[in-house]
This record gives C-alpha cells, structure tokens and sequence, in this order.
C-alpha cells in the first residue's frame, strides 16, 4: 500500500505538488493521471525517495522508501527506462541489480523469461528499441518479486501485442494482492487496465474513486432514441437540464434525462419508442472534463490554421 498524507514539494516559487493525500490499495489496478506538468512525476519520485517533500509524508507498506532495509524487495518502479548502464547486457544489467539485494540468479533468468527479453539478454542495451527498453524498465522492476510495483508509461514504445502483455501482467499482478500504481497518456488503454483512479491538476488531487464513477459521474447521461415521432418527442422532453439533438431521421441523442425518465415520457404520451440506448461517456471525455481548468499549456489552433513544424527536440 501506498499512503500519501499533505504531500508536498515547492521548488523555489512554484509548488510542484501541494498538500495531496491519497491511498493507493493492494489487490487492484490503480491508474495515475494528470495532464503534463500536474505533478505526476514529481509525486512518483517522492514515493521512490528521489525527491524530498518540503512538507507532508508518503509511506509504502507502512514505512518511507528509505527506511526499508531492501527496497527492491518491496517496491518496484519503472520511471526511466533510459536510467540504464547502456554498455551493460540487459543480463548483466539485472544481475547487477540482483547482486546488491541478495536476489539469486535464478530470478534474474526468471524475469528476463517473464518480459520476453530471452533472445536479447546477452545483448548491449544501447542497441535496444524503445519497447525493449521497456520490458528491461519493467524485468527490473519486477526483479525484487516486490509487493508495491509503480509504473510510469509502462506501455511507451511497445507494440500492440506488448500493450496487450503489460495490460495482462499488471492486472495479474494486481489479482495477487499486490499493490499497482502505474500513470499512461492512453486512455483507451488505461480504461482497459485499471479499477480506480487518482487525477491530479496543478499539484492537487481532483479526482480519486472507482474508474466507473468518474466516467458516470462527469458529464450527463446521454441516450440514443430511434421514434416515429422525433419532434413530438423532442417537445415532450424539453426542460431545464435536458438537450436533445436530431443525429438522421427519426434518431434522437438525449442529453441529461436517464433512460427510464425518456421512456416514462414517452410512454405517458403515447409516442413509440423502438430504440432506447444508453451511450457511456469515455475515460478521455470524463478526463477532459475533469481536467479542462487545470491545463498547464494550451493550445490555441483554430480549423484550417496551418500547424508550424516543432523546432528542436521533445
């Protein structure tokens, strides 16, 4: 388990994080989300004891990073896969790991096998692909047969059937009781993974529930209705709080009234209903919703504007 209480880091004049609290609970998958410059990071290195809070505390299973007496033995973190000896094996690289926390060889061989890196372990990482990078990111983080294991854009680089592998292996390792904190700019894929997220914004916590609730809980209930009477229907639903849009003929979108309310009015009025089908928002409009005021960097391009080339690196 992870526990966060008032934490916080100020550098200089900018408050990176401000007084944040949450739990991250074992045995489930829980996402971390934020748009860019929220936190995230910051928060993910005063977990690992990279960075000190300038005020507040964060405990995994029960005690500072620091304090464990072998830390890879309790927690286990991606959150550079570029943070490697590039002249080393990726074999190599693992053992060194292994050697400094008493853990066998016979683990090492174990996680090499476990993130499919068999037939590029004697190899120099340098040589390495972005998506080998990080299944050896990954492999090292799972060398400590650790019981917290934080990921950080576990699925950059990797392709689809990679994407699918580390969506199974962090669920897997969730079902064992383990505690999963992991954060990824794919929402398609976070809201295949995980079962709760944390959503941070400018260094505060603005959303942290099941992954269903906040899909559900922002933004209205919307329902696809197909009538023979679409403008009877339409007339019949107007009120404070409900929208109703014409998508083709005898095709309604209603916005703000839940499935049963549509269907009591149109019942009530006679008018046939043939089609009534709740639509669930997305993860990536529940989360655009949830983050809209808390955007650090704006983009203002309008239709038609020309996109000027990215001058320079990342």
């Amino acid at each position: 388990m992870i526990e966060a209480k008032g934490l916080t880091k100020v550098y200089g004049e900018k408050t990176a994080v401000g007084g944040v609290s949450f739990t991250v609970q074992a045995g489930r998958v829980t996402g971390f989300l934020g748009p860019n410059g929220a936190g995230k990071s910051t928060t993910m290195r005063m977990i690992m004891g990279l960075d000190s809070p300038t005020a507040g505390s964060v405990t995994v299973n029960g005690e500072p990073f620091a304090q464990h007496k072998a830390p890879l033995r309790e927690i286990g973190a991606l959150l550079d896969a570029k943070a490697v000896h590039t002249s080393r094996t990726a074999y190599n690289h693992l053992l060194a790991m292994a050697a400094t926390h008493s853990i066998p060889k016979s683990r090492v061989r174990e996680v090499i096998e476990m993130t499919g890196l068999g037939d590029v372990a004697k190899k120099k990482v340098k040589g390495f692909s972005l998506g080998m990078g990080q299944r050896l990111g990954i492999a090292a983080a799972l060398l400590g047969d650790p019981q917290t294991i934080i990921l950080d854009e576990p699925v950059n680089g990797l392709d689809p059937e990679g994407v699918v592998w580390v969506r199974n292996l962090v669920k897997y390792l969730a079902s064992e009781g383990r505690t999963v904190f992991l954060s990824s700019h794919l929402m398609s894929e976070m809201a295949l993974t995980a079962d709760h997220l944390i959503v941070i914004g400018r260094g505060r916590i603005i959303a942290d529930a099941p992954i269903a609730e906040i899909i559900t809980g922002k933004g209205n209930a919307r329902t696809r209705v197909r009538t023979d009477q679409p403008e009877r229907l339409m007339q019949l639903l107007a009120g404070t709080g409900v929208s109703v849009e014409v998508h083709e003929r005898e095709l309604l979108e209603v916005s703000g009234l839940d499935p049963r309310g549509i269907a009591r009015t149109a019942l009530d009025n006679q008018v046939m209903v043939y089609e009534l089908t709740p639509l669930q928002a997305s993860l990536e409009e529940a989360y655009m919703e949830l983050t809209k005021d808390e955007v650090e960097y704006h983009s203002h391009i309008t239709a038609g504007a020309s996109v000027p080339a990215q001058a320079g690196g990342k």
